[in-house]
């Protein structure tokens, strides 16, 4: 059967139709929602804080499913640096249509496929910005955008500590709950889940997280709850009080407390970890920001590292304990005022730095 003369024609004349309709639903995308506004928006802020964003191509509109533009070959680099913070395969921005039809400029979710992260870098780039003045005021910073990360890894130079890492954050604002679900890999394979939720606060000059819910399972054999509040007011003056449990495959269920106490005049920033099992007990008290340090002088000697003990003070007294292929049994150790006074008679001057009892009965399997 052959097509009648007239009805070819109409069928042609409906395709170039349907055509020139494509055309211009394609142009009007694309003038609606102005690639290079955005593109110069994000590397705008990026500059704000010191780095340098370019895309391998320019930002693409899409509209289905939603309205979006996407982005190809991210790099997000410290400015005068020479390794990148930031290597992203592929972005989408998902637009709000209040600002396809001329509202403000905003964007609804930032999804990045394939990121890789260098902490090294990262780290470098946070030490070289300026301080922050202590007498400005606290305030949330308001992120209206969800975050979805897939099939990122972290890296610390050439060395994989995170594979595989899947992340979904919602906005974060005043008084509304702000959630995060991250999961990963480690460099041996096993896996890792976070879950945090929190609602943040402003009261006064102080930032304040209310009904904090952080739970965290660690391949098959470890899962933290843990629940409560933080709050910062300035520089060392935070608190935080959560409480929960932690269950260890093999071992049993500890009640676990984790506590921070703001500076004063006579002590440190301190953080204090307590784990109260059946046959294990754990209370330390730990300086971060002395920690903190010790760790830096560690990782930043030229030569061999000078190993010493890590300030803190309290006790361990675990019955068994696997580490890696060894397994022992009836492991001690007491620091700082935890040392019994006939010890701390013989010990170091710096007794903060606390001393450290052999294990009892060492079984190695």
């Amino acid at each position: 059967m052959t097509l009648s003369r007239r009805l070819r024609l109409s069928l042609i004349v409906a395709a170039g139709v349907l055509a020139a309709i494509g055309l211009a639903v394609l142009v009007t995308l694309y003038l609606l929602l102005q690639p290079d506004r955005f593109t110069a928006m994000l590397q705008s802020q990026a500059r704000g804080a010191g780095l340098d964003l370019s895309l391998a191509s320019p930002a693409r509109p899409a509209l289905f499913p939603h309205p979006a533009l996407e982005l190809e070959g991210l790099t997000l680099t410290a400015r005068g640096a020479n390794a990148p913070i930031l290597l992203a395969a592929r972005g989408r921005l998902a637009l709000p249509w209040r600002t396809i039809f001329g509202g403000p400029t905003a964007i609804s979710q930032l999804e990045i496929d394939s990121p890789r992260v260098d902490l090294d870098a990262l780290q470098a780039w946070l030490n070289a910005l300026p301080p922050h003045p202590a007498s400005t005021p606290i305030q949330i910073p308001r992120i209206d955008t969800g975050v979805r990360i897939t099939r990122g890894s972290l890296v610390s130079g050439n060395h994989l500590l995170l594979s595989q890492v899947t992340l979904d954050a919602g906005s974060l604002m005043p008084n509304h709950p702000f959630l995060l679900d991250l999961s990963a890999q480690t460099a041996d394979g096993t896996p890792m889940h976070w879950q945090l939720s929190a609602t943040p606060q402003m009261q006064g000059s102080a930032l304040e997280l209310h009904d904090i819910a952080l739970h965290i399972t660690h391949g098959s054999t470890l899962q933290l709850q843990l629940a409560g509040t933080a709050r910062w007011d300035s520089a060392a003056n935070a608190s935080l009080q959560l409480h929960g449990t932690l269950d260890h495959k093999g071992s049993g269920n500890y009640a676990t407390s984790l506590t921070l106490a703001p500076a004063n005049q006579l002590n440190p920033l301190l953080l204090t970890l307590k784990l109260d099992g059946k046959n294990d007990h754990v209370d330390l008290r730990l300086p971060p920001l002395a920690l903190a340090h010790w760790w830096s002088r560690i990782g930043s000697t030229a030569q061999a590292p000078q190993l010493t003990v890590p300030p803190g003070d309290g006790y361990i007294d675990v019955a068994s304990l696997d580490i890696g292929g060894a397994h022992i049994e009836g492991l001690s150790i007491q620091a700082g005022s935890a040392v019994p006074a006939s010890n701390a008679s013989s010990a170091a001057p710096a007794s903060t730095a606390g001393t450290a009892k052999p294990p009892r009965k060492p079984n190695h399997k």
